[in-house]
């Protein structure tokens, strides 16, 4: 519920929002990423360095909270950190391009090569990331929420088995499938118990069970289980990330316990809350490769409208935003949000 006679920091109204307390307003958040190449600039941390040394992490990642006037910050810019540090073969590319995993030549076959390698989370790349997280911690102290993040089993195994082989494998051989998510689900949970260590509030788990590559039953047959088993071995509030048309799973996915979902554009807001139906709080869904990118501030206040008038309870771009987002679009967000709520309750 919204109750515009409190008086909340940025953490509080992020963490209120996901654990089902009232807010002052909806808060604006960034499961995914906000950084872009003009934030680069202006505080000289570009990629790839900002994704590999925690100085220029935490000061591209602080721009979301001191640029943009988001609620939280979120210092995991890529979904690509732990997969360099188990050992696959990197694309870092340059300021403007995302660093990627190259699938062509995939670190593992079957479940029996999966071993975490002996200083996993020393490694430059993991590291990054949590002494980051550390070193925001120390500056924001406890007035902005940060956002860790750590990837769920069935993104990982894309990056060390392939997308192909293993989707064909959870075809194939869904016992071995299995098999495999359950070792890789104690990469996410050391990874992300690292981070709230370092002192990450929340953590956001990308896991790409999309509707554009695999059913909804995948969900259920493959999925459902380990992130509720998750939610225990994690104990801070968890968003669940996966891009792509997922309305079809969402009712599954309020069942997994997890504090919040961050969905796609692709999902209208008011079917997404009719699907989920308060089994699980909401985080989105402004469009990125279109309205963020390349329209204008009315369309950007028109979604967040759109999402707010369903019930979406953390509002959010979509997913990573493009590298070259226009800022006065980012900041429409937030500007968006304020005037909902003005002409709400206190009109």
């Amino acid at each position: 519920m919204i109750d515009v006679t409190l008086k909340l920091n940025k953490r509080e109204r992020v963490l209120n929002a996901l654990t089902g307390k009232d807010v002052d307003r909806p808060p604006v958040s960034n499961p995914t990423n906000v950084a872009t190449v003009e934030l680069m600039d202006y505080v000289n941390a570009p990629f790839p360095d900002a994704c590999r040394d925690a100085e220029l992490n935490a000061r591209l990642a602080l721009t979301g909270h001191t640029e943009l006037g988001f609620d939280s910050i979120a210092p995991y810019f890529t979904i690509i950190q732990e997969s360099s540090a188990l050992g696959c073969e990197m694309q870092w590319e340059q300021k403007d391009n995302w660093p990627t995993v190259r699938m062509g030549n995939p670190i593992w076959k079957t479940s029996s090569d999966i071993k975490i390698p002996a200083g996993f989370l020393e490694h430059k790349d993991n590291v990054a990331i949590t002494r980051s997280i550390h070193i925001l911690r120390e500056e924001v102290k406890n007035e902005v929420a940060i956002l860790g993040k750590t990837m769920g089993p069935w993104t990982l195994a894309y990056h060390v088995f392939g997308v192909e082989p293993f989707l064909l494998m959870s075809i194939d051989d869904p016992a071995e499938t299995r098999k495999i998510l359950r070792k890789l689900k104690d990469i996410t949970v050391l990874f992300g118990q690292a981070q709230i260590d370092a002192g990450a509030d929340v953590l956001v788990l990308p896991d790409h069970a999309t509707g554009d590559l695999v059913s909804g039953k995948y969900y259920d047959d493959f999925l459902l289980e380990l992130h509720q088993e998750l939610v225990d071995d994690l104990k801070v509030p968890l968003i669940l990330h996966i891009c792509g048309r997922t309305i079809d799973r969402m009712p599954s996915i309020a069942k997994s316990g997890m504090a919040a979902f961050h969905f796609d554009s692709k999902n209208l807001p008011v079917d997404a809350m009719e699907a989920v139906n308060n089994g699980i709080n909401l985080v989105g869904n402004i469009n990125n490769p279109e309205t963020l990118y390349s329209k204008t501030t009315k369309e950007v206040r028109e979604e967040v409208f759109r999402a707010l008038d369903a019930g979406v309870q953390l509002i959010a771009p979509e997913c990573a935003i493009p590298l070259k987002t226009k800022i006065e679009n980012l900041l429409a967000i937030p500007d968006a949000v304020n005037e909902w709520v003005s002409n709400k309750f206190q009109s």
